[in-house]
């Protein structure tokens, strides 16, 4: 049972109005999460490769380090939908130089290592290679050589760590074992500037050249804006990329880190709740981007993240962001919880939680808690 002030706030003249609905997208957040058998599967599948290419006589030879990249390893990912499958990018830092082999050639040394562990389950990509398993996919993503000082921040233990960046600095114990996963990740970024100016080379097959990269600054950068949106960042992003994969599921793009970083680039600081960052986000899509924006990469800003999205593409997304933000709005001003709750499943679909028949002083909800936590578990 919850006292309906968990969910509502008193305005002046008296006006009842359900606003942050608190219980109700933690509930909702519980629903389109990964879950807990979907993260151990995805923390064995890539530890299984991870520990294989390290140990491997033949390809252990050419690499450096491996670390997680990717909305699992931001926090920022969803339950799989329609049959698709969690997935995980799984980044090999090698050591050849970009001026002496081709993208093709860095590719090809991994394939029989692949025949060897994953046969009949993998295959070649633009960027990388995919491998299927039963419940998740593994992006195996290559990258050249790198210099001594960044080979040294890609050694860092917060980096090399199998969980994602919200749940080590927010939800694990901070100190385990003797080890401060706190300071470490506060230090991280912070020690020199120099690994900003340095980004990764992935292939680029159809274009025949390295393609720059910068999964490190897209980490730092979602963790940063996590913190300035009192947490509740990586959860505007969930909620939002849950609407566009349940509304919206036969619209080609902006879709996965492009709408992320769309978001990223609409919703504003010192936002007090999920459903307030949700609403501001969309009308900030709504009145700032009429016309298909350039969205420079974090770390990258030559790359324009909507480089690959039609102007077509963009205004058919547009037109339902359009229809998003008036049931936003309408939820978030809602006159009481029944009315913001049904407008919010309307949005969101039946994952989100269904009402009470009528208000009443109390509510009896499924969750126990009002807090949203930002990890992998929310």
């Amino acid at each position: 049972m919850h006292i309906l002030s968990n969910y509502i706030v008193t305005v002046p003249g008296g006006i009842i109005m359900a606003q942050k609905m608190t219980s109700y997208f933690n509930d909702f957040l519980k629903e389109i999460r990964l879950t807990e058998n979907q993260v151990s599967e995805l923390k064995q599948a890539h530890k299984t490769l991870r520990n294989r290419l390290l140990s491997d006589d033949d390809v252990s030879k050419y690499i450096e380090t491996t670390f997680l990249q990717g909305s699992y390893k931001r926090s920022t990912a969803v339950r799989p939908k329609n049959g698709n499958r969690s997935d995980v990018d799984i980044v090999v830092v090698t050591k050849f130089d970009k001026d002496e082999c081709t993208p093709d050639e860095v590719l090809d040394v991994f394939e029989p290592f692949l025949k060897k562990y994953y046969d009949g389950k993998y295959r070649k990509q633009g960027r990388s290679w995919g491998i299927e398993m039963s419940h998740v996919d593994l992006d195996l993503v290559p990258t050249s050589s790198v210099s001594l000082a960044e080979f040294g921040l890609l050694q860092n233990k917060m980096l090399e760590s199998e969980d994602d960046i919200i749940s080590l600095y927010e939800t694990k114990q901070y100190n385990i074992k003797g080890y401060n996963w706190n300071c470490e990740f506060d230090s991280f970024f912070s020690k020199s500037n120099d690994w900003k100016d340095e980004p990764l080379f992935i292939p680029d097959r159809e274009a025949e050249k390295w393609d720059k990269t910068h999964p490190l600054e897209q980490i730092r950068w979602t963790q940063e804006k996590n913190k300035n949106c009192n947490g509740h960042y990586v959860n505007v992003v969930k909620c939002i990329k849950w609407w566009r994969k349940e509304k919206y599921p036969d619209v080609k793009h902006p879709k996965s880190y492009p709408l992320e970083h769309f978001i990223g680039d609409c919703c504003p600081d010192d936002i007090t709740s999920v459903a307030e960052g949700i609403t501001l986000t969309l009308e900030k899509m709504v009145s700032d981007y009429s016309a298909k924006p350039y969205l420079a990469d974090r770390g990258v800003p030559e790359h324009d993240v909507f480089a690959r999205l039609t102007e077509e593409d963009y205004s058919e997304f547009y037109d339902a962001v359009c229809d998003a933000a008036q049931i936003a709005r309408s939820a978030y001003d809602a006159s009481s919880v029944q009315e913001s709750a049904d407008l919010w499943r309307q949005l969101f679909g039946n994952k989100f939680p269904e009402p009470p028949k009528k208000d009443a002083i109390f509510t009896e909800r499924k969750s126990n808690t009002s807090s949203i936590p930002g990890g992998r578990f929310a």
